[in-house]
């Protein structure tokens, strides 16, 4: 099946998929795994982080919100304003398990860990 890739100011998923991820300092913090969409609203909710793998194996996932991602292209990566040493602290799951990304608790917890202002998650899940 063909791809668009990129048309204009958008990009297709399998485009982002391997990205790069920087920090405002320029160290690698991974690359981007894949994106998640939040499905009743539409809105791109994460991009899942892959660090700390070496040649593809291993290593963590995060789920960082996506409007803390700021892409360059000048740096053909994604970047957020976030220490490396802040990101290996945060949620996290190795590479074989599944991040908790359909449970309402967790969204908060990282957003509010990463000072994401995105809103959707309350929405989307309210508590019970």
């Amino acid at each position: 099946m063909a791809t668009i890739g990129e048309s204009g100011r958008l990009i297709s998923t399998d485009k982002v998929a391997g990205t790069p991820v920087v920090n405002g300092r320029g160290e690698n913090l991974g690359h981007i795994s894949e994106i998640m969409i939040d499905k009743p609203t539409g809105q791109v909710a994460y991009a899942v982080l892959k660090y700390g793998s070496f040649m593809g194996l291993g290593g963590k996932l995060f789920a960082i919100p996506w409007d803390l991602m700021a892409y360059e292209p000048g740096k053909d990566a994604y970047v957020i304003d976030l220490p490396e040493e802040r990101l290996k602290e945060g949620p996290n799951a190795d590479s074989t398990d599944r991040l908790d990304l359909g449970n309402f608790y967790w969204n908060r917890q990282v957003h509010e860990y990463y000072g994401s202002s995105a809103d959707w998650y309350r929405e989307a899940w309210p508590p019970v």
